[in-house]
């Protein structure tokens, strides 16, 4: 802080925007209130573009300034005069702060920031030499009034990404490998995804048309409302579609897809399986795909995976007994020397 000199430091993994981002907002905690200003250093976790004038700021540390309600002036490329207090005060931490805890060990960040936190409680709370004065009394008598309230929660840093809304009503967040529903009416239609650590927004056209729990790990995260099949709208592809292309192809894949849409309660949600399906009966040998289907009906084995599994068992099993030839029972031929 300018006026007082009063320090903060936190010691955080990395100087990723996330990182950067975490330790202000505890740094704003601690203080107890928000600066109208925030003067930060030209680091690509809050500039994108360093300019006398007019530099761009990450979106990230737009969205923060926002949340916070100050206003974010970077200082100029190569002008230490622009913060000297802050200058000088980095030089202090490194003082009187880091060179006594420089030959300790620390076996956690939480340990060493336990550390790095009384240190720069003792360095605020020492007397001044050209002043009666410590810094925290300085700051908390005459600068702490200045602050403006913090918000009613924290931050929490927003990611962003465009993508297309997939025939089975769903985005796919390749972050979490994760389909999130959205409304049947927009499939085909590229939204924005605005995402935060708990919760995922689905916009069109500066609407929000879908909103979920934020969820991590191979899945589906949906609501039963977003599509078609409640609303008794038909599409080109519906269940029907899929058991009528399987009856073209195989009496054994036609009862392994019916078996499937019994299961799945969102029909919506078995259409890429079932386009998988019915791209590999193209691709696999008749018999071993007919005998696939079999052995996964039987064990209620049903996604793409476990079929592509069975089969590749299925067409080395046929290969080992189309090689396998009875050894002599008589002469001292050795068996690698009779396949020979």
């Amino acid at each position: 802080m300018p006026y007082s000199g009063y320090a903060y430091a936190l010691g955080v993994p990395s100087q990723k925007t996330d990182d950067f981002l975490y330790a202000l907002g505890c740094c704003l905690k601690h203080l107890g209130g928000v600066p109208q200003v925030v003067v930060p250093d030209n680091l690509k976790a809050a500039v994108i573009k360093a300019d006398r004038y007019e530099p761009v700021l990450n979106r990230v540390m737009e969205d923060v300034a926002n949340h916070y309600s100050f206003a974010v002036l970077p200082a100029r490329p190569v002008r230490p005069k622009d913060k000297p207090t802050v200058e000088r005060t980095v030089q202090l931490i490194y003082q009187r702060v880091y060179a006594k805890l420089r030959n300790q060990v620390f076996f956690s960040l939480a340990e060493l920031n336990a550390a790095i936190s009384q240190t720069v409680t003792a360095l605020n709370q020492t007397r001044m030499q050209q002043h009666s004065y410590s810094r925290q009394e300085k700051y908390l008598a005459e600068e702490k009034a200045c602050l403006k309230p913090l918000p009613g929660s924290g931050f929490e840093i927003k990611y962003y990404a465009d993508l297309t809304v997939m025939a089975n009503n769903c985005i796919y967040l390749a972050r979490d490998k994760q389909y999130y529903s959205v409304p049947f009416q927009y499939i085909g239609n590229k939204v924005q995804i605005i995402y935060t650590r708990t919760l995922v927004r689905i916009y069109k056209g500066g609407a929000c048309i879908a909103t979920h729990q934020r969820a991590t790990g191979a899945g589906y995260t949906t609501a039963v409302e977003h599509f078609a099949s409640t609303h008794q709208h038909h599409m080109r592809r519906s269940p029907a579609y899929y058991i009528g292309k399987a009856h073209e192809k195989s009496a054994s894949l036609t009862r392994l897809i019916e078996r499937i849409f019994e299961v799945e309660k969102i029909p919506e949600l078995a259409f890429r399986n079932c386009d998988a399906l019915l791209s590999l009966q193209r691709k696999t040998d008749p018999l071993v795909f007919e005998k696939s289907c079999r052995i996964a009906y039987d064990n209620d084995l049903m996604s793409y995976k476990r079929l592509e599994a069975i089969i590749t068992q299925c067409a080395l099993l046929d290969a080992q007994n189309q090689m396998a030839i009875p050894f002599p029972k008589h002469g001292n031929i050795r068996g690698k020397d009779y396949y020979q």
